[in-house]
């Protein structure tokens, strides 16, 4: 995949701002209806929350880290590479979702979760559009990212915000599934 980055990073930043809407929605919601679960085995709205959480405490700083200290300059477009294409496109919300395992650090069943988890999740999403922005002052291409199944594996940068972020948007459409559909 192929991108220019002013769509690249206009399509994220609608995403990451799409996210905050639903968030803030999903907050006007009783703590029972976000806690409550179709099955024992399914996760509730907070635990869909709290497993983007748990992503966003290893990314976010790895990537602000990275951005930082980029020492390549930006290009006009982005090119995915092989395996973060891979990654986005198994991740990327389809019709018919995919069933995927979660490692056992980043579930979140049966945790004892409030409205404090969307707070957070809220803080992670500006530091998201914050970084979007920084990120125009590098590579997307050339700065790496380490990611978190491996510490050996990097990926593109623009392929590290691309799947976070439609994990993001996998999870939120499963989080608004798990209260009854909310509409925003």
């Amino acid at each position: 995949m192929k991108i220019q980055f002013d769509q690249f990073y206009n399509e994220l930043t609608t995403l990451v701002q799409s996210h905050i809407k639903i968030t803030e929605e999903l907050k006007s919601k009783a703590e029972t209806k976000l806690n409550q679960k179709a099955s024992a085995a399914s996760w509730s709205a907070l635990e869909c929350i709290e497993h983007l959480n748990r992503y966003g405490n290893f990314y976010l700083p790895e990537i602000e880290n990275r951005v930082k200290n980029a020492s390549y300059p930006p290009e006009d477009t982005f090119k995915s590479g092989i395996l973060g294409n891979y990654f986005t496109n198994l991740i990327k919300p389809k019709e018919k979702l995919n069933k995927m395992k979660s490692p056992k650090n980043m579930n979140p069943l049966d945790s004892k979760l409030d409205s404090f988890t969307l707070d957070t999740f809220l803080k992670q999403l500006h530091q998201t559009l914050a970084l979007l922005e920084q990120s125009k002052a590098v590579s997307l291409n050339k700065t790496k990212v380490s990611i978190s199944i491996s510490k050996y594996l990097k990926l593109k940068l623009g392929d590290t915000f691309r799947f976070f972020i439609y994990h993001n948007e996998r999870h939120l459409q499963q989080a608004i599934k798990a209260t009854g559909n909310i509409t925003v």
